[in-house]
C-alpha cells in the first residue's frame, strides 16, 4: 500500500536506476519537511528537494495554463495578433519599458555583485528591438491551428487530420528576458505556456509581465492565464513544474547542467522534451580549406557566447602548419573586437604549434571580473567536448587531427551533437561530411547562422541538440509551427454506414 513521504532520515537508502542507491544526508534529512516532495534523479541519482511552497507555486501557475487552455479554441486569429502587436508595442514604448528597464538594471547590477554571468541577462537596446521584431513575426505568421492537413475519402464517410494546440508548454530559462518574446509563439498555435526564469532575472520577468505581456493579454480579450509565470526564485519550482504531468512539452534552455537535471526530471515523469543548453559548435578544416574563409569563420563565430558559439577547431595535420596560425590571429582578434584578452586550450597535437608567448599569463575577463591566468592551457584528448562559458574572453579548443574522418568521429563520440561545419573546397568531401557527421545543424562556414529567427524567418522557442538521440518527427529548431496535435474528425453522410 502507497504511502506518503513525511520525513526522510540521514542515512536512509534511495533506489535509483533501477539496482543503485543514494544515501540521504544530514542537511537533506533536516531541510525536508511533511508536505514536500522529493524527485529522485534516476539516470544520476541526484535528489532534488522541492518544499511545499515551491510545489504549490508551480502548481497554481500550471492550473492557472491548464484553464485557459480550455478555452484556447475559441480564441480568434485577429485576437491573437492584437495580443502581439500591444505586447510589442509597449515594449517599443518607451515609456512603457522604462519600469522593466530599471527591474533589469537592478537585475544586472545584483548579478555582477554575486560574480555572476550578465551576458544574457542585460536587456539592451538589441535585445529589446528583438524582442519586438520577434513578436511581429508571430503576429504575421499562420501556424495553421484547425488546418486541414489531410483527407480520406470513404464511401459513405470521410476523415479529416486536423492540426490543434497540443496544450500547456513549460519554459524553464535562465536569465534570458528575450525568452518571454519567443516563447510566446506557442499561444499562436492554439496552446498556453508557463514560464519560470532564473533568481538573476526575476525582478525582470516580473516587470515585463505587469507593464508589457499581461496588459496585452486584457487588451486582446485572451485568458489571463494563457501566459503564467512561475514567481520562484528556486530551481525547485522548476523541478516541480517539470514534473506535473498536465504539460504537453517542457522546453529548458540556459546552463548545460541545469539544463539536463530538468530534462531528466521531464523524461522520467513521461513529458516530451525539447532542450536548449548544452552547445559549443565544431569547425573543421580540411586540407583544402581556404585560409581567408577559415579566418572569416573563426572571427564571425566568436562574437559572444550563446550556443551557436564556435567552441572546438579541428584542423587536418597536412595544413596545420598554415592554417593554426590563421585560427589564432583570428582568435586574437575576436578578443580585441570586445576589448579583451582570448583565451586558448590545445591538445598534445597541437602544442608544438602555439607560438611560446601564447602561453604566457594574460588578463581572461570572467563572470567575477579580470584574472591573471595563462592564456593557453593543455587539454587531454577526451576533453574536445567541453563547452567553455566564457564572459567576454572568447575561449575555444584546438586540436590536430590525421582527417577529416577522424574529426568526425570525435565530433560524434565527445560533442553535444549540436553544429558543426567544415571548411573545404572539395565538394565530395561536403557530401561525405553531410553523411557521417551526426549533428542537426550542418554548415560551411560561421557557425552562429544556428539560429530559427536568423535562418527560418521564424522566432525560435529553443535548440535542440542531439545529445540524447535524434528528435522525432520534427528538426533541432524548435518554433510555434512544431507546437501541434493532430486530432480525427469524421463527417458520416450514410447514417446506415457499419462495419
Amino acid at each position: 500500500m502507497a504511502q506518503t513521504l513525511t520525513a526522510l532520515k540521514a542515512g536512509m537508502p534511495i533506489v535509483y536506476g533501477g539496482n543503485k542507491i543514494v544515501i540521504v544526508d544530514e542537511d537533506l534529512a533536516d531541510r525536508f519537511r511533511a508536505g514536500d516532495r522529493l524527485i529522485v534523479v534516476q539516470d544520476s541519482g541526484a535528489l532534488l528537494h522541492i518544499p511545499s511552497g515551491d510545489w504549490e507555486i508551480a502548481r497554481s501557475a500550471v492550473d492557472a495554463a491548464h484553464t485557459a487552455f480550455s478555452r484556447m479554441g475559441t480564441v480568434l486569429p485577429g485576437q491573437l495578433k492584437t495580443f502581439y502587436e500591444v505586447f510589442a508595442s509597449r515594449l517599443e514604448d518607451d515609456a512603457a519599458f522604462a519600469p522593466i528597464d530599471e527591474a533589469n538594471s537592478e537585475d544586472v547590477a545584483r548579478a555582477k555583485q554575486q560574480g555572476r554571468s550578465t551576458t544574457r541577462l542585460a536587456l539592451g537596446p538589441d535585445m529589446r528591438k528583438g524582442m519586438v521584431e520577434g513578436l511581429r513575426l508571430w503576429s504575421d505568421i499562420d501556424l495553421g491551428r484547425g488546418a486541414v492537413v489531410e483527407t480520406v475519402e470513404h464511401d459513405g464517410w470521410a476523415l479529416q487530420q486536423v492540426r490543434a494546440g497540443l496544450g500547456i508548454v513549460g519554459f524553464v530559462f535562465e536569465g534570458r528576458p528575450n525568452v518571454f518574446a519567443d516563447a510566446c509563439g506557442v499561444l499562436a498555435g492554439g496552446n498556453t505556456v508557463v514560464f519560470r526564469i532564473g533568481s538573476d532575472a526575476l525582478g525582470t520577468a516580473r516587470a515585463i509581465m505587469s507593464e508589457a505581456l499581461e496588459p496585452a493579454l486584457a487588451e486582446a480579450g485572451l485568458p489571463s492565464g494563457a501566459v503564467s509565470l512561475v514567481d520562484s526564485p528556486s530551481r525547485a519550482a522548476g523541478w516541480a513544474m517539470f514534473s506535473d504531468l498536465r504539460l504537453g512539452l517542457a522546453v529548458a534552455r540556459g546552463s548545460g547542467s541545469a539544463v539536463s537535471q530538468l530534462g531528466s526530471v521531464a523524461r522520467q515523469t513521461g513529458i516530451p522534451v525539447s532542450l536548449h543548453g548544452t552547445g559549443g559548435a565544431w569547425l573543421v578544416a580540411a586540407e583544402s580549406a581556404d585560409s581567408a574563409a577559415l579566418s572569416a569563420a573563426v572571427l564571425h563565430s566568436l562574437d559572444r557566447k550563446v550556443c551557436n558559439t564556435l567552441n572546438t577547431v579541428c584542423v587536418v595535420e597536412s595544413r596545420a602548419a598554415d592554417l593554426v596560425p590563421v585560427v589564432l590571429e583570428s582568435l586574437h582578434r575576436a578578443g580585441e573586437s570586445v576589448g579583451a584578452t582570448s583565451k586558448l586550450h590545445v591538445t598534445d597535437s597541437a602544442v608544438g604549434l602555439i607560438p611560446e608567448a601564447w602561453f604566457e599569463p594574460a588578463a581572461i575577463t570572467r563572470a567575477g571580473g579580470v584574472v591573471t591566468e595563462p592564456r593557453t592551457e593543455s587539454l587531454g584528448d577526451d576533453d574536445l567536448g567541453v563547452e567553455w562559458e566564457w564572459e567576454a574572453s572568447p575561449e575555444i579548443s584546438l586540436t590536430v587531427v590525421p582527417d577529416v574522418e577522424t574529426a568526425i568521429e570525435l565530433f560524434n563520440s565527445q560533442s553535444p551533437r549540436f553544429a558543426a561545419s567544415l571548411l573545404s573546397e572539395d565538394t565530395e568531401e561536403h557530401s561525405r561530411f553531410f553523411d557521417l557527421i551526426d549533428s542537426p545543424f550542418v554548415g560551411n562556414g560561421f557557425t552562429r547562422w544556428v539560429d530559427g529567427q536568423y535562418a527560418l524567418n521564424r522566432p525560435e522557442l529553443g535548440l535542440s541538440n542531439w545529445q540524447f538521440g535524434r528528435l522525432f518527427g520534427r528538426g533541432g529548431v524548435l518554433s510555434g509551427d512544431s507546437v501541434h496535435t493532430i486530432r480525427t474528425r469524421v463527417w458520416q453522410t450514410d447514417p446506415e454506414l457499419h462495419r
